[in-house]
C-alpha cells in the first residue's frame, strides 16, 4: 500500500481524529507525544481508544505513542481497539534496542503490530541502518525539526543543514526494504513550498512525506502521483517484462531504451502510486 502523505492529528481532539481518514491521506496518524499537552496525555488516550472503536477507514491508522521509555501507559489503551489499526509509530528512536522493546511492549499485551521508527535525533540518524533493519520496522520517518534541535543546527529554508540526515534515512530504509518518510513542512500555508519541498523528498527518493495540516495532503499526494508521461512508460515496461518472462529474457528494450532489473523497480515504484491515485 501506498503511503504518500501521513497525516497527524492530535489524540486530545476527536473530531480532528475522525475527520482525518477523510481528508485524502494514505495514513491518519493519532498522536498522543508532541501534539499532546503532559497534563492531557491519560485524556488523550482515552480518546484515541473511544475513537478507535468507532471507526472504519478508508487509509491505514496508526497511533503515535510517546518514546519507548514511557510508552507502556499508551499502549495499555491500545489491545482494546488493536483491530482498526495497522502500525504503531515510536518517536525518538535511537537504536534499534527501541523498536524491539516497543515490539515487546505491544506483544506483552496482544497487539500483533509492525512500527514506524521515527528518526528525528543525532542518535537516531547515525543507527538508522539497524533501526530499518530491525524485524518490527515497517517504515523510517525523517524528522528534521527536533533533528536541529538536537544537534543546535538553524533551521533554513534551503534545509543543507539536515540534508546529509535526510538522504541517510532514505538510503537506510532502501537497503533495509522499508518505506521512507520525509519530514514535515512546518508553515502548512505556504502550499507552493510545501510542493517543492515535497518533489525534492519525491527526488530524493522517500516514498511519503509527513503532514501536520489536512491542507497539506493534496499538495502531498499530487507530488507523489506520478503523472501521465511515467504511468504509460511503467505500463509499458511491466508489460514488456512480462514477454521477456515467457522467453526468459532478464534484459529488454522498450521504446529504444534498455530495461533491467532497477528500471522494472522502478517501474512498480510508478505502478505502486499510481494505484494509490487510481490511476493505474
Amino acid at each position: 500500500m501506498a503511503r504518500r502523505s501521513v497525516l497527524f492529528s492530535p489524540g486530545d481532539r476527536p473530531e480532528l481524529m475522525r475527520k482525518a481518514p477523510e481528508s485524502g491521506a494514505d495514513v491518519a496518524v493519532f498522536d498522543l507525544e508532541d501534539a499532546v499537552a503532559p497534563g492531557r496525555k491519560d485524556e488523550a488516550r482515552s480518546t484515541v481508544t473511544a475513537v478507535l472503536d468507532d471507526l472504519d477507514p478508508d487509509c491505514e491508522v496508526w497511533v503515535r505513542v510517546n518514546p519507548a521509555g514511557i510508552a507502556a501507559d499508551d499502549l495499555a489503551a491500545i489491545p482494546a481497539a488493536t483491530a482498526p489499526l495497522d502500525a504503531v509509530m515510536l518517536p525518538k528512536v535511537a537504536s534499534a534496542d527501541d523498536v524491539r522493546t516497543l515490539d515487546r511492549l505491544l506483544a506483552e499485551r496482544g497487539a500483533d503490530l509492525p512500527v514506524v521508527a521515527l528518526v528525528e535525533s543525532a542518535a537516531g540518524v547515525l543507527h538508522a541502518e539497524e533501526i530499518a533493519a530491525a524485524d518490527p520496522t515497517t517504515a523510517v520517518a525523517f524528522g528534521a525539526e527536533d533533528l536541529a534541535a538536537d544537534v543546535g543546527a538553524t533551521r533554513t529554508a534551503e534545509g543543507t543543514e539536515v540534508l546529509y540526515a535526510r538522504e541517510h534515512v532514505v538510503l537506510a530504509a532502501t537497503a533495509a526494504g522499508v518505506d521512507a518518510l520525509d519530514t514535515i513542512y512546518a508553515d502548512y500555508e505556504d502550499t507552493g513550498g510545501l510542493a517543492d519541498d515535497a518533489r525534492f523528498a519525491v527526488e530524493l527518493g522517500y516514498d511519503g512525506k509527513m503532514a501536520i495540516h489536512p491542507a497539506q495532503v493534496d499538495p502531498i499526494n499530487d507530488a507523489f502521483t506520478p503523472d501521465e508521461d511515467d504511468v504509460a512508460w511503467a505500463r509499458n515496461v511491466l508489460a514488456a517484462r512480462e514477454e521477456a518472462r515467457t522467453e526468459d529474457r532478464g534484459v529488454f528494450s522498450v521504446d529504444g531504451e534498455m530495461i533491467d532489473a532497477p528500471l522494472i523497480r522502478q517501474a512498480e515504484r510508478i505502478k505502486e502510486r499510481a494505484k494509490a491515485a487510481d490511476r493505474f
